[in-house]
Order: C-alpha cells, then sequence, then structure tokens
C-alpha cells in the first residue's frame, strides 16, 4: 500500500499565510527597534566639545588696576541624555593690563589640576597642593617647582559690546605639553 506525502493546497497557502504574518511582524516590529537603538546609541554619537566661547563678564566690571579676578565659567552642559543650562564648568583669572587689553589664565595647576589663589600682596598665584608660586602672568615663579609648565593661558576676545569672551579649555595635568582634555 503506497501513501501520498504531497502537500496538499491548502497545506501551502497555510505555509505563505505563516510566512507572510512572520514578515509583516517583523517589518512592524523594526521600526520601534530603530528608533530604540538610535536613542541608545545617540550619546555616543555626539561629539565632545574641547574648547567653548564663553562669554566669562563685561569690561566694565573688570577693574583696570592689573590684579587677576577670579571669575567662574558659565555654560551649558549635556551629559548622556540630560541638558543643563548655564552651570559652572570652570573658572579662569581674568587681568585686565595697562592698555586695555585682558588676559586670561585657567585656574588649575597643571601639576595636579589643584586651584591656584591669587596672593596680591605677593603678587603671585599660589598652589595649595604644592606650595608653587606663578608669576602675574602665570610663569613658574618657584624654582624647583613639581609643576611641568606655566599656567594655561586662554584665548580672550572683547567684543566691541564690551564682553569679555574667553575660549575655555580644560588641558591634561601632570605634561609638561599643553595637551587639550576631551
Amino acid at each position: 500500500m503506497a501513501t501520498n506525502n504531497a502537500p496538499t493546497g491548502s497545506d501551502r497557502r497555510g505555509f505563505f499565510r505563516q510566512g507572510l504574518a512572520c514578515g509583516v511582524a517583523g517589518l512592524a516590529a523594526l521600526a520601534p527597534a530603530a528608533v530604540g537603538l538610535r536613542v541608545i546609541f545617540d550619546p555616543l554619537r555626539r561629539q565632545s566639545a574641547t574648547a567653548a566661547s564663553v562669554k566669562v563678564t563685561s569690561l566694565a566690571a573688570l577693574p583696570a588696576d592689573g590684579i587677576p579676578r577670579k571669575f567662574p565659567v558659565l555654560a551649558d552642559r549635556v551629559d548622556a541624555w540630560n541638558k543643563f543650562t548655564n552651570v559652572p564648568i570652570g573658572a579662569v583669572y581674568l587681568r585686565r593690563t595697562k592698555d586695555d587689553q585682558v588676559k586670561a589664565l585657567h585656574v588649575a595647576c597643571p601639576h595636579a589640576g589643584c586651584f591656584v589663589d591669587f596672593s596680591p600682596e605677593r603678587g603671585e598665584f599660589m598652589c595649595p597642593c604644592h606650595n608653587s608660586s606663578f608669576s602675574i602672568e602665570g610663569r613658574i615663579a618657584t624654582p624647583g617647582s613639581p609643576s611641568p609648565r606655566d599656567l594655561d593661558p586662554l584665548t580672550v576676545e572683547v567684543r566691541p559690546d564690551g564682553g569679555v569672551w574667553v575660549v575655555f579649555q580644560d588641558f591634561q595635568a601632570g605634561r609638561p605639553d599643553r595637551v587639550p582634555v576631551t
């Protein structure tokens, strides 16, 4: 007795229906999956800014006595999926010279990243971490200082409206060359 194992027409139609249903379900799931992957990997796609031009103060607020003043640097910060507006990202010392030029120095000591303080009595910047001193121009003033370089100067622009803008950037500590932190 011979048996016929050939599929019938209804079996073939059921197979194609199931295949078509699986294909449509796969396409329907593809769109939300793509959107979900984009959201998950969004922070990786963003470019990290190494330097930002930020308005720090106005020229009128900066005394013309040549003594450095410490100013906070406020900017918008994006951290993964969160955006924080107008938060402190660092600080700078600004000094107005006799010819109405403005000089800027980063407050972080190049040795270990400690914030330096300016001593008006001594006319020098002092690092509290290793007792080194830096001249008013930011050069190393202590012989045998462990700092590998002078204080980091920053680019300053005084705009026509009197705003003092600084190109703020952090640098790696402990290196003799100025390498930006990315």
